[in-house]
């Protein structure tokens, strides 16, 4: 094949040029008028130089450049609309993924294959769900629905990482307090009490071992956390180990049904928006399971698609996994059934993300006194530590 420069009208009679590669001009020229652009010239041209490397869209530039475009293209054409969106964007990263995509429509590429110019901002998942609501004709509806799941995974992620910000600071203040006064406190303290002669507590004495092996030996602490974090990051990379982990998650008694229930959710609003999309159930299970992060859900997804394939339903695979919440697993079943699967995943979906923020909700209230509690136990064993020989010492005294 060779690339191919070209000219050409659009239907409100506006220039348009770009590259294309066809095996001769007479394809350039179908391809062109399947655009709905007249081509005035069709000369051979050397290819455009390679883009450098563009950076990454992250989450919320991907959901507002998808609800954008969904928005444009109602009223121009796909060139146009990423030209606006470009022009409009205040970041230049922003705008050199638009213009490499935008650079794949000028020649001749359909929307997702330009998109799959960038896989770092656009990845299987995104372009797969474009694909078929453009081959469906559908592709506006599409956007638009693509977007909300971006937002709302988005949305999760970020409730996730608030519900943990919050105990996560107040237990590393508390390791912090009870550190400092081990080391910095404790030991002025205590050695008031070796010169006076006298014999202390045991509860002083082990207080005293501990202050003075956190104050020498901080190193070696470092040093085995450091070896004990690499171990296990080299043992999960081993898929089996990781499996066998992931199944020990999900057997918690209340994190891993939060687990269960945010990974499911995640899962069934990835497939309702393939499932609208008109996206075959097969292929949109094996993408959708690329979006599940737990290993053991992951391959119980892998069996329910073989399954599926097979012409067995999603819901009774899922209820035989066991991996799936029962709510899950009954919605899809109505919505196979009544043919609206989408819409039942959807409804399930929306009520796991609600037990999971009540759940969560929950878990804060019991985490939060017991990291008080925890700190306000050894505090009081800290001073009891060095009321003990002051009282011993006054006792002596009155004798």
């Amino acid at each position: 094949m060779a690339d191919y420069r070209w000219t050409a009208l659009d239907e409100a009679g506006r220039n348009r040029t770009g590259h294309m590669a066809a095996a001769d001009e007479a394809e350039v020229r179908t391809r062109l008028l399947e655009r709905k652009l007249f081509a005035t010239a069709v000369v051979p041209g050397a290819a455009p130089a390679p883009l450098a490397r563009t950076p990454r869209l992250g989450p919320a530039a991907l959901a507002l450049f998808t609800r954008q475009l969904a928005t444009l293209l109602t009223v121009t054409p796909v060139d146009e609309a990423l030209e606006t969106i470009g022009r409009q964007s205040e970041k230049p990263a922003t705008r050199a993924v638009i213009g490499h995509v935008r650079q794949g429509i000028a020649q001749g590429e359909r929307l997702p294959d330009a998109l799959a110019r960038e896989p770092r901002s656009f990845d299987a998942l995104y372009c797969a769900i474009i694909a078929s609501g453009d081959s469906a004709g559908r592709l506006v509806p599409t956007l638009e629905r693509l977007a909300l799941l971006i937002e709302r995974q988005a949305a999760i992620r970020a409730r996730v990482q608030g519900a943990l910000a919050y105990p996560a600071v107040l237990a590393v203040i508390a390791l912090g307090v009870v550190a400092a006064l081990m080391i910095f406190v404790v030991p002025r303290m205590v050695e008031q009490f070796d010169q006076a002669g006298a014999p202390l507590p045991l509860v002083t004495r082990a207080v005293m071992g501990v202050s003075l092996f956190l104050a020498h030996g901080w190193g070696a602490i470092l040093l085995v956390l450091i070896l004990a974090m690499a171990a296990a990051w080299f043992a999960l990379r081993d898929e089996a180990r990781r499996l066998t982990f992931d199944r020990l998650l999900l057997r918690l008694p209340l994190f891993g049904r939060m687990l269960r229930d945010l990974h499911a959710a995640r899962f069934a609003r990835t497939l309702a928006t393939m499932v609208s999309a008109r996206l075959p159930l097969v292929e949109g299970l094996a993408l959708a399971r690329d979006t599940v992060r737990n290993r053991a859900q992951r391959a119980a997804l892998a069996l329910v698609m073989e399954q599926v394939r097979a012409g067995g339903s999603l819901s009774a695979g899922m209820a035989q996994s066991g991996l799936f919440p029962p709510l899950l697993t009954y919605l899809a079943a109505s919505g196979e059934s009544s043919g609206q699967l989408d819409a039942m995943l959807e409804r399930a979906a929306d009520t796991l993300e609600r037990e999971f923020d009540g759940s969560t909700a929950v878990a804060l209230a019991l985490l939060e006194p017991a990291v008080i509690v925890m700190m306000g136990l050894v505090v009081a064993l800290i001073i009891l530590s060095v009321l003990l020989p002051v009282l011993q010492m006054e006792s002596l005294v009155a004798l």
